[in-house]
């Protein structure tokens, strides 16, 4: 049975004001830069030339405009969400990224639930299998994007689609492939007391792991935030498809590391070990962690540690749409204010990020008795 969510009338206002925003700001987007994908703003504007890193955001545009035809005009936004999700059509064969689950979860996987279309759950299904052709099978992981012998907690919130073409096609290889590397990743990349290493390097030889490292956090040994999000929101949604003790165990420790080390204050850091950071907040880890807490809310056996999460995830959302929101009539590009793409390379620090866009809103969708990622909907 759904547990209720028992949000304020005061949030569930500022959450409506907000989607408000959203519709005004990602109209302007598409209207001044049509077919355009960004990563993050500089100086609030999301069209820039500085450098992208890697491409694995394609999916949260197309993912909020599927969010805004079911809350505001829903004849406009649906046309765009189709045309802005055809424009993937392809990626789901891209073998360059582990970021599938971003580009298709989002956006064909909604249009396939209103339709019934199978030809478009077979682009997610697809996205799913080529997926699985990242593992490694000495080491048990999914490599990463940036090497042969890396992996990245961030696959965590993109497992859950391979766990789903693995369902959906029957395929018991798949379903190996993915329930290995969530065991070795639990295994090798989450520490003891819940927090969670960004990288990790392993052998191609004898695939033994070798070490933990970062690329986006403080150092190799600390805790950055986004990548604990993944993690808390990542194993939430393997429990949902697996009923694994162990996963909702990781899923749950990530979460009560994140409200010890955050408490009052509510929005992380982009490093909680970092003594002196660029910047106090890291918006898009919390607006991550707030939709992750809700769903755990829903998952968790004790009625009491799932008010604990949900109520948590309220006060992350009612800082975020009182203090991190952006207004209406202001020049700024985003919605989500004080993001951070990349540290170490200097990239949107303090700006607009696409993923915490899409993750802010899908939390306030979740918010207003939504389930946007969830197994079942």
């Amino acid at each position: 049975m759904k547990r209720k969510f028992n949000p304020s009338e005061k949030l569930i206002q500022q959450a409506k004001k907000t989607i408000e925003v959203y519709d005004n700001k990602v109209r302007r987007l598409i209207t001044n830069h049509p077919d355009y994908f960004p990563l993050y703003t500089e100086n609030g504007k999301w069209k820039h030339g500085k450098e992208s890193w890697t491409n694995w955001c394609e999916g949260f545009l197309g993912g909020q405009m599927w969010l805004l035809a079911k809350h505001q005009d829903s004849n406009f936004w649906r046309e765009k969400a189709e045309h802005y999700s055809k424009l993937l059509s392809g990626r789901e064969f891209d073998r360059e990224v582990h970021d599938l689950g971003f580009t298709f979860w989002p956006t064909w996987r909604p249009w396939y639930l209103l339709t019934g279309d199978q030809k478009l759950n077979d682009v997610v299904i697809q996205a799913g299998k080529t997926m699985g052709l990242r593992f490694n099978p000495k080491s048990g992981f999914l490599r990463s994007f940036l090497a042969e012998d890396s992996t990245f907690i961030d696959i965590m919130m993109n497992v859950g689609i391979i766990y789903y073409a693995a369902e959906q096609s029957n395929d018991s290889e798949l379903r190996q492939i993915v329930d290995t590397h969530v065991n070795q990743t639990r295994r090798f990349m989450v520490r003891g007391d819940g927090s969670t290493s960004h990288e990790g390097i392993f052998d191609l030889k004898t695939g033994e792991f070798l070490k933990q490292t970062t690329q986006q956090g403080w150092r190799d040994d600390s805790s950055w935030a986004r990548g604990l999000a993944w993690a808390l929101y990542g194993f939430g949604t393997c429990f949902s498809y697996t009923n694994n003790p162990d996963f909702l165990d990781t899923a749950e420790r990530a979460a009560d590391f994140y409200i010890r080390r955050t408490g009052e204050r509510f929005i992380s850091p982009n490093d909680w070990e970092e003594p002196n950071p660029i910047v106090p907040y890291e918006s898009s880890a919390a607006a991550i962690t707030a939709a992750g807490l809700m769903q755990l809310s829903q998952l968790v056996e004790s009625d009491e540690k799932a008010k604990i999460y949900s109520d948590y995830a309220f006060n992350i959302l009612d800082v975020l749409t009182r203090e991190f929101t952006s207004k209406i009539d202001d020049n700024w590009d985003g919605v989500l204010l004080h993001g951070s793409y990349h540290e170490q390379k200097r990239l949107g620090v303090d700006e607009s990020v696409m993923w915490g866009e899409f993750f802010f809103f899908e939390a306030i969708d979740r918010l207003l008795g939504g389930e946007w990622l969830a197994k079942n909907r």
